[in-house]
């Protein structure tokens, strides 16, 4: 017994000094500051380092490297250490004795030293967290993401191993309340997850986003790639991460600012307030770049943005430094320099040479994505394009992808004289039955241009065409009878135009959508509101369907889509049943949330609700205020020379109808300068036909001096002719009234221009605006007049004017054939005869 008590007492003691030794040894490597340090530690120790000890000298040898800038850093050093390599090893032998943690945080550690993917201990590590997932020990939430990450690093995306994770995180969702733990789960989880989790992980990181003013912007940053990952287009998620970027602006720099474009890019996505930051920032850091890869992403963020002169010092840097772009760098240029529509020949040139020796490099979207911009840069390299027709041809030969044959078809048909082989024709049928709408829209507008500019040559090639032709409805026409699912259908119609679907699937396209119209949901109605204006149709089942679900679920609608909605109703000029109910539900959303509109973005949504008649008083003065203006003015500087030419016009218009039609807000009339600049600038557009109604206006009226063409109003409407008759009907002469006019390039432009300062009319009399209505001034398939136009007349009368409009689908028609029959017409109308 005696003996027994002595053992036992010795055991304890060695125990307790043994255990006091491993806490003094923990200490010391926790209190390391070099790597040398942990690996003098570790080689003096080996056979007392227990699985903790190497745990965290692995952690801290991570922990040292990582405060250290990245140029600095000596990964290579540190793995290639024997002491190292001592770690490693003592790691896979001691891994099953491991705490859950600390198995994922050396796994963590060693990826962050570079250590390659199918390093022994990484195998091993990796396998030992499986072990223990599948025997149901769970994570922590910390660790769970950490792992996840690890997974992603090593570009399992699609392993059984992450689906497993998915599986946890689709369990413990709701638990989760940290934005970093979520981000990373996202992203790392993002290929393997249904549209259902999808989903419930977007509405998550809203609700955390919401809850958290202060997000680090590496987390949205992550976000934004989930979004982008599973192709998914959420702008109010993006526009969140939008503000924690704009709040981050000190944390930003060229290479965040590029990544943060490109995801923008990516989602459809953009506002005006980060690119202005943007230019800022960068405007004065542009002679730092040197280097190509950092140059590319300066001209890529910056290019489409800079004023004159910086825009010219991008392109004679690109022009010095071309020799040196990589082949990726190479696209981003092109790329860049369509989205500025840049023609610097000097430039292009430059580059085309430089891309010979990087074509053969390309996979074949870069390929047909780099044939699209030299297209639209108008490049005349003839040495250039026949190497990418042989490139895209071959291409073509092997591809059995049904998207990729359709899109290297349609660019295929973009190259300057290509010869159409029966090879292309014989590929493009192979793969119709497999082919979405899409893809067989462009095939379509591939074979019409080809037959059009008769590049068919080969024997019997009319018939062959003729056949694929029909192949191509009968395939579309299935395509739309298989249809079951709004969703999906709404998906393939986002990319259709052309003359093909307006003509063969148009009608049954809208046929199956009011098919499928118990479908339409809030989570939908944009989608099928893009289409609808897309397509310009006027069908009222579809139209009231979306004007009801919006006003049921006008809560849960983002307000940037209830603008695209009542553009919708705006643009067709079309009025539900319970239409001041719908408007009055969208305005009172919107002017709730205006501070979630960018400031063109309400001079947009002014214009719209202005157009169906509505001017809100908080939207209105929110405009036509100095300093919104004046912030506009700011923005505008950066916006694409497009949007920007049409929130000008937009902005004009609006200030038109707020001045015609709400004098009370006393707004006053302030585009004079500007509507004179834009008609000085424009065209003549005096045509044949106008000429020719002119001469009968003439002939009714009796004489020239009775009919003035293309004549401005006051507040600058074009309206095609111009008369003006007397109590008694009869024409008055211009000259007898004395009215000044000028023509510029075709227009007649009165000095008193402002209705205020306008000569009266003798008593009774009446002026006339007669207008030749196109097919523009009315939707497809209907003879009710659109927006624009309604709105237009609208004004003119309130000028003063009574509007005559001449619709083309009765002056065209069989009715009017002879000259007598229309001059009928016209005094018909003119002179009100029923």
């Amino acid at each position: 017994m005696l003996c027994l008590r002595q053992v036992c007492l010795f055991t304890l003691r060695h125990y307790q000094a043994r255990t006091l030794s491993s806490d003094l040894l923990l200490s010391q490597i926790n209190s390391c500051t070099h790597e040398d340090e942990v690996f003098s530690l570790v080689g003096r120790n080996k056979a007392r380092l227990s699985e903790k000890h190497v745990g965290i000298a692995l952690n801290v040898l991570w922990q040292l490297q990582k405060k250290r800038p990245l140029l600095l850093r000596t990964s290579e050093y540190v793995r290639n250490h024997s002491q190292f390599l001592t770690l490693c090893i003592l790691a896979e032998n001691k891994v099953e004795h491991m705490e859950d943690e600390a198995v994922v945080d050396i796994l963590y550690s060693i990826l962050r030293l570079n250590v390659e993917d199918h390093d022994s201990l990484a195998e091993v590590l990796v396998i030992e967290a499986w072990k223990r997932l599948e025997r149901q020990v769970l994570l922590s939430l910390p660790a769970l993401s950490k792992f996840a990450l690890c997974l992603y690093k090593q570009r399992r995306h699609f392993s059984p191993l992450i689906g497993k994770v998915a599986h946890i995180v689709d369990m413990k969702l709701d638990s989760i309340q940290d934005i970093r733990i979520l981000s990373v789960l996202m992203i790392s989880i993002s290929d393997v997850i249904s549209q259902s989790l999808r989903d419930r992980l977007v509405h998550k990181a809203e609700q955390l986003l919401e809850e958290n003013n202060e997000v680090h912007f590496n987390y949205a940053k992550r976000i934004l790639q989930f979004l982008q990952n599973v192709k998914l287009r959420y702008h109010p998620l993006v526009e969140k991460c939008n503000r924690i970027f704009l709040k981050s602006v000190s944390l930003l720099n060229i290479h965040s600012i590029n990544l943060i474009f490109g995801l923008y890019e990516q989602l459809g996505f953009d506002n005006a307030e980060f690119r202005l930051v943007a230019k800022q920032l960068l405007y004065g850091t542009i002679d730092d770049y040197h280097d190509p890869e950092t140059f590319a992403k300066l001209f890529f963020t910056l290019g489409p943005v800079a004023g004159s002169k910086v825009r010219e010092r991008l392109l004679v840097t690109a022009m010095h430094m071309a020799e040196e772009f990589s082949s990726h760098q190479v696209l981003v240029i092109l790329k860049t320099m369509q989205k500025m529509k840049c023609r610097n020949s000097h430039l292009l040139k430059k580059m085309a040479s430089v891309l010979h020796k990087h074509l053969d490099s390309y996979h074949v979207l870069q390929l047909v994505k780099l044939t699209q911009d030299l297209v639209a840069l108008r490049c005349r390299n003839k040495e250039l394009f026949a190497k990418l027709q042989m490139l895209l041809f071959g291409f073509l030969k092997s591809n059995v992808i049904p998207a990729e044959t359709a899109a290297i078809i349609r660019v295929l048909a973009m190259l300057p004289s290509f010869q159409v082989e029966e090879i292309v024709i014989n590929k493009a049928a192979a793969v119709l039955p497999q082919c979405k709408l899409h893809h067989l829209n462009c095939i379509a507008t591939a074979l019409v241009k080809w037959n059009h500019y008769g590049q068919l040559h080969w024997q019997n090639s009319s018939e062959l065409c003729v056949k694929l032709l029909q192949k191509l409805n009968d395939c579309g026409f299935q395509r739309l009878q298989n249809a079951d699912n709004l969703n999906l259908l709404l998906e393939e119609l986002l990319y259709m135009n052309g003359e093909w679907f307006e003509e063969v699937l148009n009608e049954q396209t809208m046929a199956m959508c009011q098919h499928l119209i118990d479908q339409i949901t809030w989570a939908n109605v944009l989608q099928l509101s893009f289409f609808l204006i897309k397509t310009n149709h006027r069908c009222p089942s579809l139209l009231d369907r979306i004007a009801s679900v919006t006003v049921e679920n006008i809560d849960k609608i983002p307000p940037f889509q209830i603008y695209f909605i009542l553009f919708l109703f705006s643009a067709l000029n079309y009025d539900p049943p319970a239409n001041e109910e719908f408007f009055e539900s969208c305005i009172q959303h919107l002017t709730s949330n205006l501070s979630c509109f960018e400031t063109h973005q309400l001079v947009l949504l002014g214009h719209v609700l202005a157009v169906a008649g509505y001017f809100p008083p908080v939207l209105i003065k929110s405009v036509f205020n100095v300093s919104f203006l004046s912030k506009l003015d700011a923005q505008l500087e950066v916006l694409p020379d497009t949007l920007k030419q049409r929130v000008r016009s937009r902005l004009m218009k609006l200030n038109r109808a707020v001045c015609l039609e709400c004098p009370e807000f006393h707004i006053p009339w302030f585009h004079e300068r500007y509507c004179q600049r834009v008609f000085r600038n424009s065209r003549s557009r005096i045509n044949p036909l106008r000429q020719h109604i002119h001469r009968m206006l003439t002939e009714i009226l009796g004489g020239s001096n009775y009919a003035r063409i293309s004549v401005l109003t006051p507040y600058y409407y074009e309206i095609d002719f111009e008369c003006v008759l007397d109590e008694n009907k009869k024409p008055l002469s211009y000259m007898a009234q004395n009215i000044p006019l000028h023509n510029v390039e075709g227009i007649h432009l009165r000095h008193d221009i402002k209705d205020e300062g306008r000569m009266a009319l003798p008593p009774g009399a009446q002026r006339i605006a007669l207008e030749f209505l196109d097919s523009k001034a009315f939707s497809k398939n209907s003879r009710h007049l659109k927006g624009e136009s309604a709105v237009k007349k609208r004004h003119l009368e309130m000028l003063g004017y009574r509007v005559v409009q001449i619709p083309h689908f009765e002056w065209n028609s069989m009715v009017l054939s002879t000259k007598g029959e229309q001059l009928e017409y016209l005094r018909r109308h003119l002179y009100g005869i029923q």
